[in-house]
């Protein structure tokens, strides 16, 4: 080779740059940078799965949002949803409760009403029988005052007081009792005047006679009595 051969050959080597090591490493460093970016933006991971979805299906917070705050949020949500549902339900059973209550009283308000009904209709049918029996009381009255003082004594009056006994004691052990009258002040509740007359012994208004005697059953007056009353 002669001397011009090598300087043709030296300037080529001089026009050709070598790249050093450290501009390689940076090129690939880059290199893989852009390979990451293209790989977030497009929505698949590296290994290319969806990372959005897998951050739904694992609860992650979303990108760019405080986890803690994310989940305070999903909580308080998913309470405020439990709390519509426990409201919902209490406003139900609070309706159960007070139609079980309106039902109870209303069946409280029946056993009561018929429990008076049914004692009204027992006070009317034993008032009924003992309106009929009076008029037999009357006439054992009737009978013993036309008794003459020496037949007294006798069997057969002396039976039928027993009879008329026994039967007034039944009857005022029912709650029928003999309503006084002579000597005590005239009252339209219970007594039926059907004279006036005078009297130097009771004052006026005060019943001076009785020509009937009235009977009252539990407080009520089956029979008025008949009277006369000072005028």
């Amino acid at each position: 080779m002669d001397e011009q051969e090598k300087e043709i050959l030296e300037e080529e080597q001089t026009a050709e740059p070598k790249e050093s090591p450290d501009l390689e490493e940076a090129e690939a460093t880059d290199e893989t940078a852009d390979c990451k970016a293209e790989g977030v933006d497009g929505g698949e991971s590296a290994d290319g799965t969806d990372d959005a979805g897998e951050a739904e299906g694992t609860g992650a917070a979303p990108e760019g949002e405080d986890p803690k705050t994310w989940a305070e949020k999903r909580a308080a949500k998913k309470q405020a949803k439990q709390d519509k549902k426990t409201d919902a339900y209490k406003e139900q059973i609070a309706q159960l409760e007070d139609k079980v209550k309106r039902q109870l009283a209303e069946f409280e308000n029946f056993r009561n009403r018929t429990e008076k009904e049914k004692q009204a209709m027992f006070e009317i049918g034993a008032k009924s029988v003992i309106e009929k029996i009076l008029p037999v009381i009357d006439n054992f009255e009737r009978g013993f005052a036309t008794v003459e003082p020496e037949d007294k004594e006798d069997a057969f009056v002396d039976g039928m007081q027993r009879v008329y006994k026994q039967l007034m004691t039944e009857l005022e052990a029912i709650g029928v009792k003999p309503i006084e009258a002579v000597g005590k002040e005239f009252d339209p509740n219970l007594h039926n005047a059907v004279m006036q007359v005078a009297s130097e012994e009771y004052e006026t208004g005060i019943v001076a006679q009785e020509l009937q005697k009235g009977y009252t059953y539990r407080e009520t007056v089956v029979r008025h009595s008949m009277v006369s009353v000072v005028e």
